[in-house]
């Protein structure tokens, strides 16, 4: 028998982290055909089926799922000896892969990246962008970038931006035409600017004062996955809208929109990185850490940040 190559292997472990040849493909950087090819080379190598086939997803067998068992140590024990080399070298190097939603993909792209990869230009980044919270782990990823309280509390938190504070916001028209709620319990009386979220469900707007928690699924006739247009939407008078201060500030500032229920909107910690601490912290990331701690980069994301939705 023909014994396969650490690089099948590894393809191998991506193919099944990912369940996806599509999205394993994308990110090893080779065409959907080839990795397939190379997955269907390995099976014949060994003389078992690895894998189940569809047209859509990709799911191991049993002889796979015991070969992913297997390989998933030494992989990763490979990857912490290849990275204290690094270590050693006094230079970050290989790949860090962050999981994190659009708006604080901008923000880092806008004040983190381009001086980590002009520091550490042997690290190979991958920033993937998405609105779905997933296992970073289970996923492959190195860290994760979420509003604080979609952290997993099994995870070291770092602090990327100061607190955020989502605010209910509506046109002075509206208000004059349909009163103001003075509790949370008065939205359902209100039309409201729903969200919709990327798992595809509706954000219920939370409130707390005094300790008390308070989650309102309002009603309303529209429904929106974008705060920019739900400011433009509350703007032109077409309801109340629940979204972060800063993105309506210039809005509440001249006077167009106004905030209500303020006393039952309190900060809540903003964007963090967040990593395993039970897994090996590559030097890669460690240098992101690093960077994300400094003064001046701190200064910058202060000044700068500009919120987003979940």
């Amino acid at each position: 028998m023909t014994k396969p190559t650490l690089a099948d292997l590894e393809a191998f472990s991506v193919v099944a982290s990912e369940r996806s040849f599509r999205r394993a493909a994308d990110l090893m950087g080779i065409s959907r055909s080839a990795l397939s090819h190379r997955m269907r080379k390995l099976e014949e190598q060994l003389g078992v089926r690895l894998l189940h086939r569809t047209t859509r997803s990709v799911s191991l067998t049993d002889t796979g799922s015991k070969l992913l068992a297997r390989i998933t140590p030494t992989l990763s024990e490979l990857d912490v000896t290849l990275d204290s080399l690094a270590e050693e070298r006094g230079e970050p190097s290989g790949s860090l892969r962050i999981n994190t939603s659009k708006g604080a993909a901008r923000l880092l792209l806008t004040h983190v990246i381009p001086a980590y990869l002009a520091r550490y230009p042997d690290v190979e980044l991958d920033l993937v962008s998405e609105g779905r919270l997933v296992d970073i782990v289970e996923q492959g990823f190195d860290a994760g970038v979420r509003l604080g309280e979609a952290v997993p509390q099994d995870m070291i938190a770092v602090s990327i931006s100061k607190q955020l504070r989502f605010l209910a916001v509506a046109a002075p028209a509206y208000l004059r035409r349909f009163g103001e709620p003075r509790v949370p319990d008065d939205l359902h009386r209100h039309r409201c600017i729903r969200q919709r979220l990327p798992s595809g469900k509706r954000y219920h707007w939370e409130f707390a004062r005094h300790g008390q928690e308070v989650a309102v699924d309002v009603p309303g006739a529209l429904t929106l996955d974008d705060s920019d247009l739900m400011v433009e939407a509350a703007s032109a008078g077409l309801g109340i809208a629940f979204i972060p201060e800063e993105t309506a500030r210039d809005r509440l500032e001249s006077g167009q929109l106004v905030a209500v229920l303020e006393a039952w909107s309190p900060p809540y910690p903003g964007l963090m990185l967040y990593y395993s601490g039970r897994r090996h912290v590559p030097s890669a990331l460690r240098a992101f850490i690093e960077l994300l701690k400094a003064p001046e980069t701190q200064a910058s994301l202060g000044s700068n940040f500009m919120y987003k939705l979940k």
